[in-house]
């Protein structure tokens, strides 16, 4: 699978943080239930890597990948861990090279079109603008689509099911990405019958 091939899973990418591990596989099985398949679990707690194991062994139906990576290392431990993708805040020469040699989609992360231009140079043409919204969101990607005609992206960042739909309606956006599939309340509370719905209102998202 490539990185194009990825992002056509579904209209939403959830951002998901996950502080504890006994909970990961519950959470993956009522998006996946919800239709959302494609699950970014950020590397910023500790509970990340085991997280994205136990999806991994448990949850056949997802496809599970890294967010939040920012070097090699990053990028290595959660390959460790059996994520099937990584997805970066930006991008570095280091980062690039080492997700040219992983074999494994990798979606950098850009907010300007100097560094669009940077990521298209290093071999990515499917990136990621963030923070979509803080950076010009819908206006910066129409303005993006006339000198970078080739490149697509998974706009994320102060992204919600409201916007969500604008993003999709662009040419060159994919997807979206967003962290209201996952709510910090819902999981506390497990109540993955909520997660479920939100991720079906999520997957019934028009995408071109």
């Amino acid at each position: 699978m490539d990185a194009l091939t990825l992002l056509r899973q579904g209209p939403v990418m959830p951002v998901i943080v996950v502080n504890d591990a006994a909970v990961a596989v519950d959470l993956a099985r009522a998006l996946v239930a919800g239709g959302i398949r494609t699950l970014e679990i950020t590397l910023r707690t500790k509970a990340a890597l085991a997280a994205m194991r136990r999806i991994r062994d448990e949850v056949p139906d997802a496809i599970v990948g890294a967010g939040t990576v920012r070097t090699r290392a990053h990028l290595e431990a959660a390959l460790d861990a059996g994520a099937q993708f990584g997805i970066s805040p930006g991008l570095t020469p280091e980062l690039a090279a080492a997700a040219r040699a992983s074999g494994v989609p990798f979606i950098p992360g850009v907010a300007t079109p100097s560094e669009a231009m940077h990521a298209q140079d290093e071999g990515f043409n499917i990136l990621k603008l963030f923070p979509a919204e803080a950076v010009g969101g819908i206006k910066l990607l129409k303005a993006l689509a006339g000198p970078l005609p080739e490149l697509r992206f998974c706009p994320t960042g102060g992204i919600d099911i409201n916007s969500a739909p604008n993003y999709l309606a662009l040419p060159n956006v994919l997807c979206v990405g967003g962290s209201w599939l996952t709510p910090d309340d819902a999981i506390a509370a497990q109540d993955w019958a909520r997660i479920t719905a939100l991720a079906q209102q999520a997957s019934a998202l028009a995408t071109r």
